[in-house]
């Protein structure tokens, strides 16, 4: 596709059928504040009123209803087909990254769209809505591939890799291994310092976006006579030698989102390849995966809400003893539940969202709305598929497949009961205050 060059506000930016990068530039330029730093006085004039949690920027607003038509048009077409044969379409990562969705945060310097993390957020619940699989893609690559470059990167390694990032290349984050789930840290991959390179050894499991990555972000220990205070973080690049790609994990749910194991066998990485600090891997990575629960949270709650958008239309022209389902009392209540839930699961991954964007602690809160919205989702594609009864058993409607989607939202970037716990050392902490 050709990707003219429009002038706007006195820059120019690449135009890659991007309904609201390009506006999106000019809203920066006039200095529009998001929705959650805009006020405005009330009627008394005695001082700011912060607005609901659920008021958007034009920008947001513009955003939000792109991304809901291009997922509408072009990734629901292949929902099914993508689920059954185990694959994400091509197509569909090739519109994820003409439609700006893939370098969401990246500075427009190096082809990004240069908007915020609350942006991700909503592209992610909007994605969810119709493909939980195409929203962990672009959720990998914004939350944690792209931050962990523009942060950490030095100007070398973000020319290299940010323009590729944002345009044509999928990233891949790589902490866990067989023995290193929950306790992420005990990791057991090395890399060995030889001159100006390192030679890494050892293996990765449950990496999503492997078969498609064109580069690797991974954690090996330096020395592990330290412990997990030698845990460093190094770029690895696909074709790098000794780097073996193991076949694709056959799953429950998430089917088009590959999951792949990694063997590292004597990979040379050159020292240059190190993100950031020798031996602050573990920082980055805790700080990353605090962000990333609410990625997580935003899959979850769009998944959920993209059920319960299928399941109560039906409930609505299901008729049986002369009047809708929907009319039923007792299918009233469970609805108008479920719904409340919903609710609430948005307001926490909007609060931790804006709570991170606003440079507040948001780890308390990244935690619940993560917690929080797996439950939701869980229940309410448990509900949905009850609702529509023998149909919703079925693979002719999608809720079957959100059932099966949600499950891993209890698991993966930290499990409910590792939820649970951090909530409560925080709960711990406060009160002794």
């Amino acid at each position: 596709m050709a990707s003219p060059l429009t002038r706007i506000s006195g820059k120019f930016c690449r135009h890659l059928s991007r309904p609201w990068s390009i506006f999106q530039l000019g809203l920066r330029n006039q200095s529009s504040p998001s929705a959650f730093e805009q006020s405005s006085e009330n009627e008394a004039g005695s001082g700011p009123m912060c607005p609901p949690l659920q008021s958007y920027s034009e920008e947001e607003t513009m955003m939000k209803e792109a991304v809901k038509k291009f997922a509408q048009e072009q990734i629901a077409p292949f929902v099914s087909e993508m689920d059954e044969n185990n694959k994400m379409d091509e197509r569909v990562i090739k519109g994820l990254f003409e439609q700006g969705l893939m370098g969401i945060e990246i500075d427009p310097q190096y082809g990004g769209t240069g908007s915020s993390f609350f942006a991700s957020i909503l592209v992610i619940e909007e994605l969810a809505k119709v493909d939980p699989s195409v929203a962990v893609l672009c959720d990998i690559q914004n939350t944690l591939i792209n931050r962990l470059l523009s942060k950490l990167g030095n100007e070398a390694q973000k020319e290299h890799y940010l323009t590729r990032l944002s345009t044509d290349m999928v990233g891949s984050f790589c902490l866990s291994e067989a023995e290193s789930g929950s306790d992420a840290f005990s990791l057991k991959t090395r890399a060995e310092k030889h001159k100006d390179y390192y030679i890494i050894n050892g293996s990765k499991m449950w990496i999503s976006n492997a078969e498609h990555a064109g580069v690797f972000l991974v954690m090996a220990n330096v020395d592990p006579s330290v412990g997990y205070k030698g845990i460093t973080c190094f770029i690895v690049d696909r074709d790098t030698e000794g780097l073996h790609i193991g076949k694709k994990e056959n799953k429950l749910g998430l089917r088009a989102s590959s999951t792949c194991p990694l063997n590292f066998d004597n990979v040379k990485v050159p020292e240059k390849n190190i993100l950031g600090h020798v031996g602050h891997g573990y920082k980055y990575a805790i700080g990353m995966l605090n962000e990333g629960r609410i990625g997580i949270a935003a899959q979850m709650l769009g998944l959920a809400q993209g059920c319960f958008d299928q399941a109560v239309p039906y409930t609505r022209q299901r008729i049986q003893f002369q009047k809708r389902i929907f009319d039923f009392q007792s299918m009233q209540h469970q609805i108008a539940h479920v719904a409340t839930q919903l609710e609430a699961a948005r307001l926490l991954t909007y609060n931790a969202a804006r709570l991170k964007e606003a440079g507040r602690p948001f780890i308390k809160e990244a935690c619940m709305a993560k917690y929080f919205t797996a439950e939701v989702a869980t229940l309410t594609t448990s509900k949905s598929i009850e609702w529509m009864g023998g149909v919703g058993f079925t693979k002719d409607y999608p809720v079957e497949k959100f059932y099966r989607d949600c499950k891993i939202g209890t698991i993966y970037e930290g499990t409910t009961n590792i939820q649970l716990t951090t909530i409560a050392k925080f709960i711990d902490q406060e009160y002794d205050q």
